[in-house]
């Protein structure tokens, strides 16, 4: 196939998808009461895991715009330890079955949606009906076709919804995407991003399984994937990919590795991986006038970035869980549209939903 008329399609594709499904604009659409006069929302915690007892938790007692006041969970022993560590009223501790009546409780004014992928939707929208603003973690959902239905509950809703690509808070990150727009060492031309971990075995965790959208692309993909947007500051115009899988009785259906490279207007290419197999974690930016980036560039803290001729910047540690939900959560107190909102998170799954094209199909692929 012609790869110039491939990349000719895809702008015209893309540039309608964009229309059609609100990728150009991010209006915001107000809550459904009023919470000027709040000094902190109340937050629960949806799915009690190691991301929200370990990291949202603690972060939450260091924020300055909300305040952890509600837990839903399918677990009575995780209800009652961390109800109790937390100062948890009964009364707004919820399971899956009696989740919805969180519409009828004043004190919970967002819900985080910390679910396996396969729950995303399900949950989104019926925070959504229930009229609570939404953070939902990453990736959004299982598919773009997911995503654009959980946009649309949210928007039809009149609540907020973002997701929780908490490095887009943070101070390093931010760093890279000025460098994007400012160019300070000249016209990029090539972005290396890889983020992976080796996964223990034997497991029987759920991002391992396909049933609940498990997989390397679905866990620690998407890092790489904004990575590569967010240090360009563009849109990728083609992509293509390729899957390993060295374990199939531990990885059920779903890919241990993926290496996928993206194509972005005036010739700038990135190659990117995401793996359960290996400990990676870095992003390298190549421009006209040396090389830039972070190492690492993903994790919770620890974060070091460098610039040419041996140059380095690093800020002050912070908690990027706390500032990620305060900023949230000021937006939607401010009624501004959100850092990082459905509409980012359907960006990422289009080209993730192409990834997977790619690996069925092979070749280059058109995001959509």
């Amino acid at each position: 196939m012609n790869n110039q008329l491939n990349r000719r399609t895809f702008l015209t594709q893309v540039s309608a998808a964009a229309v059609a499904t609100g990728l150009l604009s991010f209006p915001f659409i107000s809550g459904a009461k009023s919470l000027k006069e709040q000094k902190k929302l109340g937050i629960a915690l949806v799915g009690l895991g190691y991301y929200s007892t370990g990291l949202l938790m603690p972060a939450l007692e260091k924020t300055d715009h909300v305040k952890l006041v509600g837990l839903v969970t399918g677990t009575p022993e995780k209800a009652k330890k961390y109800g109790d560590q937390y100062a948890i009223p009964k009364t707004n501790i919820y399971n899956y079955q009696n989740f919805d009546d969180i519409a009828n409780n004043p004190a919970i004014d967002v819900v985080y949606i910390v679910l396996p992928n396969s729950m995303h939707k399900e949950y989104v929208i019926r925070a959504a009906k229930a009229g609570k603003h939404v953070i939902c973690e990453k990736p959004m959902a299982l598919n773009a076709a997911e995503c654009r239905e959980m946009i649309a509950a949210c928007k039809k809703a009149g609540v907020s919804l973002s997701i929780g690509y908490r490095l887009q808070y943070e101070p390093y990150t931010q760093r890279i995407m000025q460098m994007a727009k400012e160019k300070p060492y000249g016209e990029i031309s090539m972005v290396h991003a890889s983020a992976g971990f080796r996964m223990n075995r034997p497991t029987d965790h759920w991002k391992v399984k396909s049933l609940y959208g498990g997989g390397a692309i679905m866990d620690m993909g998407p890092y790489p994937l904004q990575a590569a947007r967010y240090s360009t500051g563009l849109e990728p115009i083609a992509v293509t990919a390729q899957q390993f899988n060295s374990d199939p009785k531990v990885f059920d259906g779903v890919d241990e590795t993926t290496s996928f490279q993206l194509e972005f207007p005036g010739n700038i290419v990135a190659n990117c991986l995401t793996t359960f197999g290996a400990s990676v974690n870095f992003l390298n930016i190549n421009a006209q006038k040396g090389e830039y980036g972070l190492n690492p560039f993903s994790g919770y803290g620890g974060l070091h970035g460098y610039l040419p001729k041996g140059e380095k910047f690093d800020f002050p540690e912070m908690n990027q869980q706390a500032r990620q939900m305060d900023e949230m959560c000021l937006s939607i107190m401010e009624k501004r549209p959100s850092k990082t909102p459905g509409e980012e998170g359907l960006r990422d799954m289009i080209i993730i939903d192409a990834m997977r094209e790619s690996v069925r199909k092979g070749g280059i692929r058109i995001l959509l």
